[in-house]
């Protein structure tokens, strides 16, 4: 492999965001020339310094001659350029106003997604290809953490902003594109014995009966991809007879009516077609069907740890709190008396009824892991120290909410990227931008 084109692979999930690409690694090292940085914008409290901008236009201008795509005039880059610097600074600041953080393990899963997509075995060597290039580790963890940030800030604002009524899911739904969308897929697997309408009866039922025996084999539990590779003639044949993932729209409208009836493993009784005689079996279904999801409705106390409240003083009085309610004091009433979460105290630190993956995950591995009626903790989350009480379990069919779910979810994907531009120009129209090269002064809008 190269050394000079570490390719950082993750980045294309965050560019469907219309957020800084890392626009390639390999820039021209600076370690042999002292260069005095500058700033050469000012961004609200923030800055743009003349190395930023540097190693920008360098980045850029090797990915596009890469590319073999001719580059704008310099005027035009330069410009473009300090305009992308600006909107990024803008949303880090953002970042930082939300207390937006990037943890380590994020992080580190980052880089590791980075070192197997250049075939690197070891962070040692992806630090030996930066370095070729003049670049450190250190360097490109950096990088990548600015672009999650910008990631997370854009994906937290936009979606905040994106509004959905429960009216245009129901418009959504009874539209072709939402009907098509949501519906289930099928993972399909299919054996033809053909047999023509030009050929003769014997033939044809010559065929019927092979395709029968195969269907008698596979009801008897022969395996479906070795009976494919065998008798099929079908082009999937030599991969089993793996048709891969379809909607029921799709398929012919004689396989659709078969296939929405089959469950997952079932396979079809030989299908007549002016080709021959096909089985299809389903081999895996997503979407669709019942959606069985165990719902907890559970209760807790919340303490929060602060300066006179550290964290053994607050496990302290959880623990005090637990007792009593082993000892039969009202759960509800010392939630009300006691509980730091504004959002459940009043109603007897009741949560309600909650999917999985409701709550953060070290409350739900307490809940998950408490019996019914059994108080769990104090453990600690990233909101402070809880005690909580498993009061029911059940299975809940939520199928119609998965659809709707599915549905909203779509729609905001497709209108992210214009409410992201639309947020983009409003916080460049509240910013206070100074830039000092005049070159550049019409990137301040």
């Amino acid at each position: 492999m190269q050394t000079n084109t570490i390719k950082t692979g993750f980045r294309h999930t965050l560019a469907t965001l219309g957020c800084t690409l890392l626009l390639g690694l390999g820039v021209p090292s600076h370690a042999e020339t002292e260069i005095i940085d500058r700033v050469i914008a000012v961004v609200n409290d923030g800055v743009v310094l003349q190395s930023e901008f540097d190693e920008r236009k360098g980045a850029v201008m090797q990915r596009l001659e890469g590319q073999y795509q001719q580059l704008p005039p310099e005027d035009v880059l330069n410009k473009q350029i300090m305009d992308q610097l600006i909107l990024e600074q803008l949303q880090l600041e953002e970042a930082g106003r939300y207390g937006i953080e990037i943890p380590d393990q994020q992080l580190n899963d980052a880089l590791q997604q980075i070192m197997v997509s250049n075939g690197l075995n070891s962070m040692d060597e992806l630090a030996a290809s930066l370095a070729s290039d003049g670049m450190t580790l250190a360097h490109l963890r950096e990088k990548v953490r600015r672009d999650l940030l910008l990631n997370q800030v854009q994906q937290g604002v936009v979606n905040n902003r994106i509004r959905v009524t429960d009216q245009e899911i129901d418009n959504f739904l009874d539209s072709s594109d939402g009907k098509f969308a949501t519906s289930p897929d099928f993972h399909l697997g299919h054996i033809l014995i053909s047999a023509s309408s030009s050929e003769g009866a014997e033939q044809v039922e010559a065929a019927k009966e092979e395709a029968q025996s195969i269907y008698q084999q596979l009801q008897d539990g022969a395996d479906f991809a070795q009976l494919a590779i065998t008798y099929s003639d079908d082009q999937t044949a030599l991969e089993g007879g793996d048709l891969g993932w379809r909607k029921l729209a799709q398929l012919p409208e004689l396989f659709a009516g078969v296939v929405s009836e089959l469950k997952v493993g079932e396979v079809s009784e030989p299908i007549r077609s002016g080709a021959g005689f096909h089985i299809l079996k389903n081999l895996e279904q997503r979407g669709g069907g019942e959606q069985l999801v165990q719902q907890t409705k559970a209760r807790h106390i919340l303490i929060k740890t602060s300066e006179i409240m550290d964290d053994q003083t607050a496990q302290e009085k959880l623990n005090e709190l637990k007792q009593q309610i082993e000892n039969g004091a009202d759960f509800a009433e010392l939630a009300r008396e006691n509980s730091e979460d504004i959002g459940s105290m009043l109603s007897g630190g009741d949560l309600g009824w909650a999917n999985p993956g409701t709550f953060v995950p070290a409350f739900e591995t307490a809940m998950g892991e408490t019996e019914i009626g059994d108080i769990a903790g104090p453990f600690k989350s990233q909101f402070g120290w809880h005690i909580l009480q498993v009061v029911d379990r059940r299975q809940e069919d939520l199928s119609d909410v998965v659809i709707r779910n599915k549905a909203a979810q779509m729609m905001r994907e497709r209108r992210f990227n214009e409410e992201l531009q639309v947020w983009q120009i409003e916080l460049r129209d509240n910013a206070y931008i100074d830039i000092k090269d005049e070159t550049l002064e019409d990137a301040e809008g």
